[in-house]
């Protein structure tokens, strides 16, 4: 798995695992040629860009829905076996956990919706534990992966813009759905023709400004989040490049200031979710 030179290292490290399909007769990397098209696995980037639209970041997958599993079975383990003397430390940190997003809920959330509470825990803790993948130094997972037979292996599904989209996008599709059954079509559409100008005038103005702002929400808070943690994942890339000794010493500290980044790119996200959600059962 090792590269030549610094450059295709870290190229190699930002690849994803790609599923996808060659067209019919399409050359390979390594001069083999597609008799038909075929479901495959990519061996570069260039095959991995070249399989289009449809094409699956199995990694980003498979470690999304590990995360969930483990935040499922962690969440169902602790409620099964919760306490009402003094709880242990993981009942503890569970506890502390939703309170910590009942809180937000109550001061970001003023409707009534039995939903929204369930919803911001999940994409909390589910958001945590797929940044804190990133805490595992860069090498050794796609290490692994090479020694199966897996080219390119990413473990951090919010370095890939793919991953946070798949959220963002689930969390405007619902702003969408509460804003046309709590405010009704006509509700809706008098909200965004009226804002911020009320005047019939300025109609026109209105709607490019609100629709802009409407569809600008699951963008920002997609990028907010794959920006940050790429970043991070392109600095812990950066110091693995670097002889071991000097490794640990610069590793350990941006591991830790890390730890506060991860936190607060969830909190963070789950925050905007819920006001936008908010904006969207407010029926004026």
């Amino acid at each position: 798995m090792a590269a030549d030179t610094p450059v295709e290292y870290i190229k190699h490290h930002l690849q994803n695992l790609t599923y996808g399909k060659l067209p019919e007769g399409y050359e390979r990397a390594d001069g083999t040629v597609v008799e038909e098209a075929t479901w495959t696995f990519a061996r570069t980037a260039a095959e991995a860009s070249d399989m289009g639209f449809m094409a699956f970041h199995v990694d980003t997958l498979g470690w999304s829905i590990a995360m969930g599993i483990l935040f499922i079975g962690l969440f169902r383990f602790v409620a099964s076996r919760a306490t009402t003397g003094v709880p242990g430390g993981l009942q503890n940190a569970v506890e502390m956990t939703v309170e910590f997003i009942e809180g937000m809920v109550r001061n970001g959330f003023h409707a009534r919706n039995t939903l929204i509470a369930p919803l911001a825990l999940t994409m909390f803790v589910w958001i945590l534990l797929m940044n804190s993948l990133k805490l595992i130094p860069v090498d050794y997972i796609p290490t692994i992966a090479h020694a199966m037979g897996l080219e390119y292996f990413k473990i951090v599904p919010t370095t890939d813009p793919n991953g946070t989209f798949g959220i963002s996008i689930g969390v405007f599709l619902l702003v969408l759905f509460y804003s046309f059954k709590v405010k009704g079509a006509g509700g809706f559409l008098k909200e965004l023709s009226f804002t911020p100008f009320n005047h019939w005038a300025l109609i026109p103005f209105n709607l490019v400004l609100e629709l802009l702002v409407l569809f600008v929400k699951p963008i920002s808070l997609a990028l907010r989040l794959f920006g940050n943690m790429y970043a991070g994942e392109v600095v812990f890339i950066l110091i693995a490049l670097l002889p071991f000794w000097v490794q640990w010493t610069l590793n350990v500290p941006w591991a830790i200031f890390h730890i506060m980044v991860i936190l607060l790119q969830a909190f963070i996200f789950t925050t905007l979710a819920v006001v936008y959600l908010g904006m969207a059962h407010e029926d004026h």
